[in-house]
């Protein structure tokens, strides 16, 4: 289903919408609520992403990810999205994201976590760390809502060098909404939290709704062995 072009929504309708984007993520969190206990040490990643899709489609509905499932452990874990490394065994000691896009009904959710196998002291504290900084990152961007996408950017590399990471990925959010979300073909940066755009993100959709967002962090261990990620809706209270 397209999303509805509405000109002029009412405020009831824009507060629907919004609305609708939240109710998608709080089912998003149920899920991911659930996928710790799916995790077992020596399964594959690809093992792992079949459990979490029949998880998704028996008890939640999901019937389709408006982005492919993402899981990946250790050094998997530096590679960029767009990449399908080759399956990995899940080991002791490992960090293991997960960023999943899951559809409920005709609504996107995106939302990613770290999770660390074991008691590695650096890799359960850059987990730790991940949750702080995307709100720190959310907090200066709710302080001047219409900054661009590059300038949200740019903030979010330096909260992460303040916790003494890396930054580990072009861009730190993108678009969400009502599936499919509005696109532009072969444009990577109009859309996304990302070096380039000068557009405020205070802007109307092609739907007419004012556009939703979510934000990501990316924080790479400074020694390159491996990467946290943390993603949830930016433009929410």
């Amino acid at each position: 289903m397209s999303a509805a072009v509405v000109s002029n929504p009412s405020a009831a309708d824009a507060k629907a919408y919004t609305a609708s984007l939240v109710d998608a993520e709080r089912k998003a969190v149920a899920m991911f609520d659930e996928i710790p206990s799916l995790i077992t040490v020596g399964m594959t990643e690809k093992e792992l992403s079949d459990a979490i899709h029949q998880l998704g489609e028996t008890k939640y509905g999901v019937r389709t990810h408006w982005h492919k499932r993402v899981i990946r452990s250790g050094p998997n874990t530096l590679k960029p999205f767009e990449e399908n490394p080759p399956d990995r065994k899940i080991e002791a000691d490992d960090i293991l994201i997960i960023d999943l896009g899951p559809v409920f009904e005709d609504w996107e959710a995106d939302f990613g976590r770290t999770y660390v196998l074991g008691d590695d002291p650096e890799k359960k504290a850059m987990v730790a760390a991940l949750e702080p900084l995307w709100h720190r990152v959310k907090a200066r961007f709710d302080a001047r809502p219409d900054m661009s996408g590059e300038e949200l950017y740019r903030i979010a590399q330096e909260e992460t060098a303040k916790d003494g990471y890396d930054w580990g990925a072009p861009i730190a959010g993108h678009l969400v909404g009502q599936f499919p979300h509005e696109r532009i073909p072969r444009d990577k940066i109009t859309l996304y939290i990302a070096d380039g755009n000068a557009d405020t993100m205070a802007t109307t959709g092609k739907n007419g709704h004012k556009r939703h967002w979510i934000l990501e962090v990316h924080a790479r261990d400074k020694q390159g062995r491996y990467q946290g990620f943390f993603e949830q809706l930016l433009t929410v209270s």
